[in-house]
């Protein structure tokens, strides 16, 4: 018994190392570091609360930054989780040659984090790109998608929403784990399939549209590749969200502690929407089961 026991610890040392030393340690320096000024050169030298005086009250461009990063977020967000909802309600019919589809579907969630993808999303919405092309076909106006500071924030946003795949998958085994009687009972009652869905379907699976969006509204704040290899954050900073701008701190002009002390104020403004949205989910989101007395 002891020797499995051994054997089972020695089976999770891999993952708890890389816990330790991927996760862990860079938490918990980045937190130290951001009391520091430090150039990745030279030592770190402790500066108390430097940064965050500097950053709260003498960096515009940080409230631009935040500014960008929330309207991103704000329209970034349903359009992706209100996109999958969708289709994963559209492939929960039971079709010809619906896996084909559901596969289909989920490969854009794969391919579209990747900066490759990102530098090929920059060619379509070009001056000369596809999507312009496309436009003065149907006889429209071309649009300067990267050089219009009204316009850029969407090349950013429809790439965020088309990696809709993984939360489509999540909402699927939600919709499929709906009694079909529930339905059937409804359709007696003389409810048509909107009703049915926003009287049935909807209430039922509110646990996995919390959990969903709570997931992509954590990586809708750290949004990197698209406004990196797209945009650039322009035009007029137009794009530069929050997670370019730590970058660009760390990185680009060598002032790691002040890039930390950006993260930990995105990690701070993350932790408190998401503690919001858990404390919001008491009034709308209903799980089976549950007594009346708790709502």
């Amino acid at each position: 018994m002891y020797e499995n026991r051994k054997l089972g610890f020695l089976f999770v040392l891999p993952f708890v190392l890389g816990i330790l030393g991927f996760k862990l340690f860079p938490f918990v320096a980045s937190f130290a570091l951001s009391f520091t000024q430090y150039d990745l050169i030279d030592p770190p030298e402790y500066a108390g609360l430097q940064n965050y005086r500097e950053l709260f009250g003498a960096d515009p461009l940080f409230y631009k930054s935040l500014g960008v990063t929330l309207w991103f977020a704000l329209l970034a967000v349903p359009l992706r989780v209100g996109f999958a909802l969708f289709i994963a309600h559209v492939l929960n019919f039971k079709l010809r040659g619906i896996n084909f589809f559901r596969s289909a579907f989920y490969l854009p969630s794969i391919l579209g984090g990747s900066i490759a993808t990102a530098v090929l999303w920059r060619f379509i919405f070009a001056k000369y790109g596809l999507v312009n092309l496309l436009l003065v076909k149907l006889g429209l106006e071309p649009v300067a998608w990267l050089a219009d500071e009204h316009w850029s924030m969407w090349t950013i946003v429809l790439l965020f929403t088309w990696q809709f795949g993984s939360a489509m998958v999540i909402f699927l085994a939600a919709l499929q784990n709906v009694s079909p009687s529930l339905y059937e009972a409804a359709e007696i009652d003389g409810a048509n399939k909107w009703q049915q869905f926003w009287r049935i379907t909807v209430p039922l699976i509110t646990p996995v549209i919390f959990f969903n969006m709570i997931m992509q509204m954590v990586q809708a704040f750290q949004e990197f590749n698209g406004p990196y290899a797209i945009t650039e954050g322009g035009p007029l900073s137009s794009t530069y969200v929050l997670a370019l701008y730590i970058y660009d701190q760390s990185f680009r002009f060598f002032n790691l502690g002040y890039g930390a002390a950006l993260s930990w104020v995105l990690f701070a403004l993350v932790a408190t929407l998401s503690g919001l949205s858990f404390w919001s989910s008491r009034y709308w989101v209903f799980y089976s089961g549950e007594k009346d007395s708790g709502r």
